[in-house]
């Protein structure tokens, strides 16, 4: 079952559901449907690195505005 990011065009939520085959996921805040799928942020971890998640900009890919382009933020 994967674990799927969407953001509800009703209201605006962003939240994480389990898909299971042939269902479709609803908006926990209005029951809504019309959803957007998004990219999802991969936790990694790794030894002797300093920074935490809470550090890193909660965006798809691209979306921080880094003029390099997509992947080339703090988030490689």
């Amino acid at each position: 079952m994967p674990l799927f990011d969407y953001a509800c065009r009703d209201c605006g939520r962003q939240f994480e559901a389990l898909v299971r085959n042939g269902q479709d996921p609803v908006c926990p805040a209005c029951h809504g449907s019309h959803l957007e799928r998004l990219l999802s942020v991969f936790a990694v971890g790794a030894t002797g690195t300093t920074s935490s998640a809470s550090d890193r900009p909660i965006a798809p890919c691209g979306a921080c505005g880094d003029p390099r382009g997509p992947g080339a933020c703090s988030m490689n």
